[in-house]
């Protein structure tokens, strides 16, 4: 098998991306209050959320299986990149290093929606907190979602932490916190 003959900056198939930023709010019940953070997710995302579901019956929390406990949307290519830089602005462009995991993904929370900009406080709504999970690979990664003939991703070619919070750094201008 040849090696590359391209330094491993230039090799394209190296090239760190954005592949999804995914926004949960969690709220353990459903209800009015679920719908409502429903549609504040819509509005700020521009995205048609869908509903998680409880795994198990917890009856301390009140929790039945399959009772719609939260909502998350999924955002990818432009509409990710725009939203991140908008929640990246509202915590001020920090992120813990503690929040980053060994595969390439950062994951925050926001304690109130209203920090975002370009939300307002509306008193019908009410304020939410939500979880923000940043997913980054490289090229050649769809290997190990594809129907036919899938294969796992080698771990020379997964992202590293440090390589994460270099992507981070060099596009999104976020600086790192120790925490």
């Amino acid at each position: 098998m040849a090696e590359s003959t391209l330094p491993l900056s230039q090799n394209p198939m190296r090239k760190v991306k954005l592949s999804k930023v995914t926004v949960n709010i969690g709220l353990g019940e459903s209800g009015d209050r679920l719908q409502k953070a429903y549609q504040l997710l819509q509005e700020l995302t521009g995205a048609k959320p869908v509903y998680t579901i409880s795994k198990k019956t917890i009856r301390e929390f009140g929790i039945r299986k399959g009772q719609e406990i939260g909502v998350k949307v999924t955002l990818r290519g432009a509409q990710a990149e725009e939203f991140l830089r908008k929640v990246l602005e509202a915590i001020g462009y920090r992120l813990k290093k503690s929040s980053f995991d060994d595969y390439g993904n950062v994951s925050f929370g926001i304690a109130e929606h209203v920090i975002l900009p370009g939300a307002r406080y509306d008193p019908e709504i009410g304020i939410f907190g939500m979880d923000i999970a940043i997913t980054l690979e490289r090229a050649g990664y769809r290997i190990s979602r594809r129907r036919r003939k899938k294969a796992k991703i080698p771990k020379r070619h997964r992202v590293t932490k440090e390589e994460a919070m270099e992507f981070l750094r060099n596009n999104f201008n976020v600086q790192l916190v120790e925490g």
